[in-house]
């Protein structure tokens, strides 16, 4: 078999969740179907925060009673993620019927305050309560270490705090741990020493990451993940994205660039590039942007190829070469 990397899409969470559009939902819903048609299987696709701090994320619960209305994602072998920070987040995620959970820890103290108006340590005692919680209701739970690499108020952050985080998690059970570079300051040497710190304080978990391309360094980050044996990699369409209490954020990885260079190097990824880079233009349009920040966007794939040639091209998907046209709609 092909070697595999999974992309989780995170436009319709934390995309959107520091635009200054406020997308109607029932355009989040169709942002959400437009990566399913693109291939992705596991998406951010809503965050039960408070609404007055975050008001792009408002209107949870009627994304995913709208993604019922209109598609049998779990048929299609799709799970939604829902971010929560705290016991109350978890449970509104739990009553709305996402399929994971993903919670977030702050790698500083001042961030985590400021983020989720809690401690470090009332964070992880709220994790531990909810990791049992999620397995009794049949959701997957993974925790995502904010700041991994640095923060915006207390600087740069050490990664024995890191390793702790992860080897406490760990010891709650915790299946999937991603390190974020929330603020886009890592470079690829300092990923590869946080991965090998968290694989080795937490050698159960599955190892995750999320990096911003605030300074350009995003998808080199990414590569560097994979080179250590990260198996997931979260990115967004277009490249938007952002976290509204971290000054200057910008966005994440772009998906369509990410997949560009993952198709180049052989690796198989499950998507379609052309249909995400669709989706990302549609995105732009709706967000009144004529360009993202993604790149694929104005430079189009290389080799080019034209519209009838693209339809009926075959894609890598897992490994084996499948039709372009099969199954998925623009």
């Amino acid at each position: 078999m092909a070697p595999q990397i999974e992309i989780v899409e995170v436009s319709p969470r934390d995309g959107l969740q520091n635009h200054p559009t406020l997308l109607p939902t029932r355009d989040k819903v169709q942002l959400v179907l437009k990566a399913v048609a693109a291939g992705a299987r596991r998406i951010e696709a809503v965050s039960f925060v408070n609404p007055k701090a975050v008001p792009q994320m408002a209107d949870a619960e009627a994304v995913l009673q709208g993604l019922k209305d209109e598609a049998d994602l779990p048929a299609q072998g799709v799970r939604l993620i829902g971010l929560v920070l705290n016991r109350r987040g978890f449970d509104r995620a739990a009553v709305a019927g996402v399929d994971e959970v993903n919670f977030v820890v702050v790698a500083s103290e001042t961030f985590n305050q400021r983020n989720q108006g809690a401690s470090i340590d009332q964070t992880l005692a709220q994790i531990a309560e909810v990791v049992p919680l999620a397995a009794q209701a049949g959701l997957g739970m993974g925790v995502t270490i904010a700041a991994a690499f640095g923060c915006p108020f207390e600087g740069e952050v050490d990664e024995a705090q890191v390793g702790r985080l992860a080897a406490e998690l760990a010891s709650f059970g915790v299946a999937e741990i991603a390190i974020a570079d929330t603020i886009g300051v890592g470079d690829p040497a300092a990923v590869v020493r946080r991965v090998g710190i968290v694989r080795a304080a937490a050698p159960a978990a599955r190892l995750r990451c999320h990096f911003h391309n605030t300074r350009n360094t995003g998808l080199a980050n990414a590569y560097a993940a994979w080179t250590t044996g990260v198996e997931v990699l979260d990115a967004s369409l277009g490249g938007i994205g952002g976290c509204p209490f971290a000054p200057a954020a910008t966005g994440n990885i772009p998906t369509e660039d990410t997949l560009y260079m993952f198709s180049r190097m052989g690796i198989a990824t499950g998507y379609d590039l052309h249909y995400a880079i669709d989706a990302a233009r549609w995105l732009g349009e709706r967000l009144g942007e004529a360009a993202l920040p993604g790149m694929l966007g104005r430079a189009g794939v290389f080799p080019p190829s034209s519209p009838g040639e693209r339809r009926g091209a075959k894609i890598c998907v897992a490994g084996h070469l499948e039709d372009a046209g099969s199954g998925r709609t623009p």
